[in-house]
């Protein structure tokens, strides 16, 4: 039955009369969709999604888009890469993926690439599935591992398999990159030129931005100084033990004295007790850090897909059954509202003595 699902997904990587990877006439290496923040910072996301790209062995071009992008750009030239395409207008500016999707397509027309690979975060899985129907080619999602350059390995079922994809046919390969799996690319070496896209290819997503198929309505967001879930080196996460936002109150100070960022299961997303943009997970965020630390999560397969490439896992839990004891490298059984505490008691002591 796994051989069968396995052969299932995998089916239209390895046949070559049902590839869905579409022939080019022109090839010219490996683009990568780079993905910043707004205001025009680069996401530390396109730095691994560059690493990824460079081990395919081709000049690498990467297109960043936006309202003000130059710092990003700025940054992307000294990656080693081969060049940078500026895509700047305000009708990309809130990275909707009408637009930013019609600019892709009307670039990849242009200039053929071989690969074009966009970060595995939300900008990715927004940008690239769409650009893929308009060019008529199948994505392969969450690559984790280049073993050459027509064979990757993603996981799946919850990262409990690991599928080996290999392509058969030549053509374009489109793919979102599991960020986590790669180190970010330097950004120390000489700088390489950067261009404007053709104003034909600009113009594309501006018609799609001013057509009314989408548009910006607002956004709602926090504001904080802790580091980015997805790239913080210390992730404090808790479950719905915790009962409620006091005890996530409790997580967010041992976080702010280890420095790191706070998450959550999706069991205490979906009881309300914090917000899903903290949810890490299968369906949530997928984080690597130095020190994952979870807080009465119960460790559910889905939960431990989005953590299982952080270098240490520990756990506290008064269950001393929970199945993330098996997964953990360090683990307490013991009342988390004591133990939280004293933590961070030790830790800032620990801290002071530093200074």
């Amino acid at each position: 039955m796994l051989r069968q699902a396995v052969r299932t997904l995998a089916g239209p990587f390895i046949s070559s009369q049902r590839s869905s990877f579409c022939a080019t006439a022109r090839l010219l290496g490996t683009l990568v969709v780079a993905e910043t923040h707004h205001g025009g910072k680069l996401n530390p996301s396109s730095l691994s999604t560059i690493t990824a790209a460079l081990q395919l062995g081709q000049p690498v071009t990467a297109l960043v888009m936006g309202n003000k992008i130059q710092d990003a750009a700025d940054n992307l030239a000294r990656t080693g890469i081969a060049k940078v395409l500026l895509a700047q207008h305000a009708a990309l500016d809130r990275h909707l993926a009408e637009p930013m999707s019609a600019l892709l397509h009307a670039v990849q027309q242009r200039l053929h690439f071989d690969y074009v690979l966009a970060p595995g975060s939300s900008f990715g899985k927004n940008l690239l599935p769409r650009a893929a129907a308009l060019l008529g080619c199948q994505p392969l999602s969450d690559v984790t591992q280049v073993l050459d350059a027509s064979t990757f390995k993603r996981p799946a079922y919850a990262g409990n398999a690991i599928l080996t994809l290999r392509s058969k046919v030549p053509g374009l390969r489109m793919m979102t990159i599991r960020t986590t799996s790669f180190p970010p690319a330097s950004t120390a070496a000489e700088p390489v030129p950067q261009e404007r896209v053709a104003e034909e290819d600009l113009g594309a997503a501006v018609a799609v931005a001013h057509s009314g198929a989408s548009r910006w309505v607002g956004e709602v967001s926090t504001k904080t100084e802790r580091p980015e879930l997805t790239s913080a080196d210390v992730v404090v996460c808790g479950g719905r033990a915790l009962k409620d936002a006091q005890g996530f109150q409790m997580l967010e100070s041992l976080a702010d004295a280890m420095g790191g960022a706070v998450g959550a299961s999706r069991a205490a997303v979906d009881a309300g007790i914090v917000s899903n943009d903290l949810q890490v997970g299968q369906t949530g965020k997928i984080v690597a850090p130095k020190l994952y630390l979870g807080v009465g999560v119960s460790g559910a397969i889905q939960h431990m897909a989005g953590v299982k490439d952080s270098k240490v896992i520990a756990v506290i839990n008064t269950d001393s059954e929970a199945p993330m004891f098996k997964e953990a490298d360090y683990g307490f059984v013991g009342d988390m509202f004591t133990a939280v505490p004293e933590m961070e008691h030790h830790v800032r002591q620990l801290k002071a003595k530093e200074y």
